[in-house]
């Protein structure tokens, strides 16, 4: 069966929203966060039993919070703390991020909570149009702001004509994702002819940088994120080479930025000091070389992983190997013998077990399991430094992704152990 606009390859209708088809076991956002706290009880039990050294992380966030001990009874203080690194942050942020030496910067409690507080403040009741890489698709945070905003989400890929979709719809904002979060790249020059015609036609334009703001400098060759033509940009501070914390940092022109952070700070979206401060540690210690690091042991992964199982069923990416959902289900049901149609579990479901089985027998943590509701659901080996080696070295986590698709193929007859597996035992 071919895969439509609105079906998997399986003939699963998709949710507009996140862009998978939901099942039985995951029929919501609320079961996703049942699964992220099944996967955090998962690894909780397995640090318990064997230590912190025996989970390797690959979801390409490496989520540590650098803070130094002096910050803890400075910086960290919330009254007095924030404007003693005010200016410190701003400064490396906006280098960062190539801005302009005026440029200035915010912190917010996630890159997600970013975007939505961008739309709100910018959409001005209009279209919002949203420019993505070929064959990539926008984050579920655009969505979810433009539902908050009232406003639709017109949606174009870089190799479409958006340049007529942009003339039609007239939008006060247009967002340009240059790297998605499943590793699709669009290339610098579209980004530019984007920002351009936008601007032009007077309206705000903000590049979703959550990975590309160090992805294309660093692995491609492409310019900073502002040097794009954009008017602000938004990173994360726990993918590609930063070490965390989980948060986000919007940097671009002082008056547009503190539209942003207000609109974040109404909702509760803003960063409190110790985020913020460790966000700035985070930026302070950045190394290209840590990157080039994960992206190298990434592609040994991914040729190991193609070598192993097929290059029909594994593709690479810049920072590992990846399956797709649909692809992974059809596997897992070759395993166990059965037809993958009308099989009555969704790939979504698939690739949640087979994460948390490579956690609980492998201790190979993987955003199959620990992504928060919305987040992608192929299988992606990103793994971060020192990831491989946690876990004994590549031919060990090869080992254990074939090992992990058979003991999944195992739960296919059994639906309520399967959504056990997936979501623990009921409450």
């Amino acid at each position: 069966m071919e895969k439509t606009k609105n079906t998997d390859s399986l003939g699963n209708l998709l949710d507009p929203v996140v862009g998978f088809a939901r099942g039985k076991i995951i029929q919501s956002s609320v079961d996703e966060a049942r699964r992220l706290r099944q996967g955090q009880r998962v690894a909780a039990d397995r640090v318990r039993l064997m230590g912190p050294e025996s989970i390797g992380v690959f979801t390409g966030n490496q989520r540590e919070f650098p803070l130094k001990s002096e910050d803890l009874n400075t910086h960290c203080e919330e009254w007095v703390g924030p404007g003693l690194f005010a200016e410190e942050l701003r400064q490396v942020a906006v280098a960062h991020m190539g801005g302009q030496a005026t440029d200035t910067a915010a912190a917010v409690n996630r890159t997600s909570a970013g975007i939505i507080a961008t739309i709100v403040a910018f959409c001005a009741g209009k279209t919002v149009v949203s420019v993505v890489p070929p064959g990539g698709r926008s984050h579920a945070s655009l969505i979810r702001g433009c539902s908050i905003s009232g406003v639709q989400l017109k949606e174009i890929q870089g190799d479409k004509d958006w340049l007529s979709v942009i003339e039609e719809h007239q939008p006060a904002l247009v967002v340009v994702t240059t790297v998605t979060s499943s590793l699709e790249f669009l290339d610098d020059a579209i980004s530019m002819d984007v920002a351009g015609f936008a601007k032009s036609k007077g309206a705000t334009v903000f590049f979703d940088e959550a990975y590309g703001a160090r992805m294309r400098p660093v692995l491609r060759g492409g310019v900073l994120s502002l040097a794009l033509g954009g008017d602000l940009a938004i990173t994360n501070c726990d993918k590609a080479g930063l070490s965390g914390p989980r948060s986000g940092l919007v940097v671009g022109r002082p008056a547009l930025v503190t539209r942003v952070s207000a609109k974040a700070s109404e909702f509760g979206m803003e960063a409190r000091a110790p985020i913020a401060a460790s966000a700035l540690r985070s930026l302070q210690r950045f190394s290209p070389k840590d990157l080039v690091e994960e992206a190298q042991s990434g592609q040994e992964l991914g040729r190991a992983l193609r070598d192993r199982l097929g290059a029909e069923l594994v593709a690479i990416s810049d920072l590992g190997p990846m399956i797709e959902e649909d692809l992974a289900l059809r596997e897992v049901f070759r395993r166990a013998g059965r037809d993958a149609e009308n099989a009555g579990i969704v790939p979504c479901e698939i690739t949640s077990a087979l994460g948390m089985v490579l956690l609980r027998d492998h201790g190979i943590l993987t955003v199959n399991t620990h992504g928060q509701p919305g987040a992608r659901v192929s299988v992606r080996l990103k793994p971060t430094h020192g990831a491989v080696a946690r876990v004994g070295g590549m031919d060990k986590v090869v080992a254990a992704m074939v090992a992990s698709l058979n003991e999944v193929a195992r739960y296919v007859n059994e639906p309520q152990a399967l959504a056990e597996l997936i979501l623990g035992v009921a409450e």
